[in-house]
């Protein structure tokens, strides 16, 4: 392939990719705002008209807002390709390091910092204008910026060393380095698995052991019936950041614990709680989770071995705006525009993705009716779909393309027809 013909390869996936978003979420808008005035039925008797408007006004500020995002990455991706951004950075961190691995680790930091940075003031607008405009954020601006030094401090300590190493296996492991570099990525991402609930997750919250006895003889009952092992059973401080409710089980092996936010046990009644925590553990039971760690390991497979062909490609740089260097690696520029650019490329797949995942909800949902009552779990949906506003009224479409989980009125009809 020459180098102009990949320019106007990602150029035209790049223009579609947005037009398709622009018109995904004008339909997504149009649907709501038809919706607005009128509670759907199903709902009448359960969600307010006031909370229904809060859930169409605050699902269409997202929608503006993520439409500004994506004009902004745009602008980003294109500013560090075509118009010579990664260019500069490169030459710039060669004359201050020279070559080796401090310059790649440089170029990977430096690149790292400015997207950070470039990020950051529209993060602040998320939590603090937007989260806070429909009652939702509880973050203070200190804890906000703690936060942002501790994840920064994580990902400089974990993220430079998975590149570190994997700058070296592409320079040192000749043409197989894209295998062993996936064998190093699986064994990361099982590590994190076991570390991130047992020592990352504790840096950001508190989680403090259930104390509610009959709640946890409920919970330990239901766990005995579906013959679920868990390390513990904790409540976390999801309050001190927002106002939205969650519940969910992470780790592996001996490291799993349930975990609820504080916010969930008190707007949920037991039952109802119990119905919420079976879905969840349908998705360990009917290896959703083992699932999907599958198709992400096959598919970082894939990946890595295209980056292994392409990083030898001179129009895959050029094309993309960047000169390779001459008598330097060049593998750390590799990293970085494939990562930039594999979004623009992948972008039309995310129907299989939604659609993959939306099978899963529908899953776990008949497998918690199986263990509780399939009322319980409907009243709890409600209740966190008017909490969390999520709309009742998505447009089919956009939900396709972007919902991990199905429409409330698709999902809880499934349900009652169980």
């Amino acid at each position: 392939m020459s180098s102009l013909a990949f320019t106007v390869l990602f150029i035209s996936f790049l223009l579609i990719s947005l037009v398709v978003r622009f018109w995904l979420a004008s339909r997504h808008i149009r649907h709501i705002l038809v919706n607005r005035a009128t509670v759907p039925a199903q709902f009448s008797g359960q969600i307010s008209l006031e909370a229904h408007q809060k859930a169409a006004d605050y699902s269409i500020a997202k929608t503006k807002f993520s439409l500004f995002i994506v004009l902004l990455n745009a602008a980003v991706l294109i500013g560090f390709t075509l118009m010579g951004g990664l260019q500069w950075l490169a030459s710039a961190s060669f004359d201050i390091f020279g070559d080796g691995w401090r310059y790649q680790l440089g170029l990977v930091l430096a690149f790292a910092l400015i997207s950070g940075l470039v990020e950051l003031p529209f993060d602040y607008f998320r939590q603090f204008v937007l989260e806070a405009r429909f009652g939702f954020n509880r973050m203070s601006p200190a804890l906000f910026f703690t936060d942002l030094f501790k994840s920064t401090v994580l990902s400089l300590a974990l993220g430079l060393s998975l590149v570190w190493v994997t700058l070296i296996l592409m320079e040192k492991a000749g043409a197989l380095w894209w295998l062993y570099a996936w064998v190093l990525w699986c064994g990361f991402q099982m590590l994190m698995l076991v570390l991130v609930p047992l020592f990352i997750a504790p840096m950001f919250n508190k989680f403090k052991p259930l104390e509610d006895e009959s709640l946890r003889t409920r919970i330990e009952n239901l766990m005995q019936r579906i013959g679920f092992a868990s390390s513990g059973l904790f409540v976390m401080d999801g309050s001190r950041r927002s106002a939205h409710g969650n519940a969910y089980f992470s780790g592996f092996g001996a490291a799993k614990r349930i975990v609820f936010f504080d916010t969930l046990l008190e707007r949920l009644a037991p039952h109802e709680i119990e119905a919420v925590l079976a879905h969840e553990l349908g998705h360990f039971k009917l290896k959703h989770i083992v699932k999907r760690i599958a198709v992400m390991f096959a598919s970082s497979l894939v990946l890595l071995a295209l980056l292994g062909y392409l990083k030898s490609q001179a129009w895959f740089y050029t094309g993309l705006g960047v000169e390779p260097m001459m008598g330097a690696s060049n593998d750390a520029m590799a990293l970085i525009l494939f990562a930039l650019v594999l979004p623009v490329f992948s972008f039309l797949l995310s129907p299989l993705t939604s659609l993959s995942s939306r099978k899963h909800e529908f899953e776990a949902d008949a497998f918690a009716a199986k263990y509780t009552n399939s009322q319980d779990l409907v009243s709890a949906l409600v209740k966190l779909y008017e909490d969390n506003a999520s709309t009742l009224t998505p447009d089919p479409l956009h939900s396709a393309f972007y919902d991990s989980h199905p429409p409330a009125s698709v999902r809880i009809n499934k349900l009652l027809a169980i």
